[in-house]
């Protein structure tokens, strides 16, 4: 089975940037969370985690889709 390089650049990529958005979620649930959850301030760090995976997936997408 041949795979582009491409195409393993892609996945390799992404790959990384989940695992980046998992350990960032989990470093905000063990600095914010308590026995009853997680605080107000936690799920805003929850949120600005989401929203920052988002936006550097969205950079990824860009870059990949025009590199030559």
């Amino acid at each position: 089975m041949d795979i582009e390089r491409e195409t393993v650049v892609e996945a390799s990529v992404s790959f990384v940037a989940v695992l980046v958005f998992i350990a960032a979620v989990a470093g905000v649930g063990m600095a914010f969370g308590g026995d009853g959850g997680l605080s107000g301030t936690g799920g805003l760090a929850v949120l600005g985690a989401v929203t920052l995976f988002v936006f550097v997936m969205t950079l990824v997408g860009y870059w990949l889709s025009f590199r030559e």
